[in-house]
Parts: structure tokens; C-alpha cells; sequence
């Protein structure tokens, strides 16, 4: 399943597949922003998200072999709900 798809099946309540798609646009940039801003995302029913910072971790190289430090990287992480997990 895509964003296409999420907004052809908002086209039953909304009045146009443009205005369910910019409907859908707006939901996805809204949860970006707030998790750019270091905020959790709770969706009732559905699951959270929230982003954190992974630590500085020693790595290889493949080809050569060679160690090396990964720097950390800023990742998201979902938890599903226990009511969508029991569905």
C-alpha cells in the first residue's frame, strides 16, 4: 500500500481524489515535523512513533578490513499498539 492508495480509499468521505490526496500530504508532513522537533507521535489505536540518536559504534570495513567509527544517525522507531496487535 502506497500514499495512492491511502488517498483513492479517502475519496468515499472527501470530494475529490486532489483533496484526498493533499489530505494525506498534510497527515504525513504534519508527523515529519513533529518528529524533526524531537516529539512522539501517538496514533490512538494504531501505534507511536518517535525518533532518537543512535550511539557511536565501531565498525569494518569489508573491502580493506579496516576499523572504523560509524557516527550516529538520527533514526525512527514504531511501537505498535497492543489494540492493533490484538486485531
Amino acid at each position: 500500500m502506497n500514499k495512492n492508495n491511502i488517498a483513492d480509499s479517502l475519496t468515499n468521505i472527501l470530494s475529490s481524489k486532489k483533496e484526498a490526496a493533499k489530505a494525506v500530504d498534510m497527515v504525513f508532513e504534519q508527523i515529519s515535523k513533529a518528529l524533526k522537533n524531537g516529539e512522539k507521535v501517538v496514533i490512538t489505536g494504531f501505534g507511536s512513533f518517535n525518533m532518537f540518536i543512535t550511539k557511536t559504534k565501531k565498525g569494518r570495513n569489508p573491502k580493506t578490513g579496516e576499523s572504523l567509527f560509524i557516527a550516529p544517525m538520527k533514526k525512527i522507531r514504531f511501537k505498535q499498539s497492543k489494540e492493533f496487535f490484538d486485531k
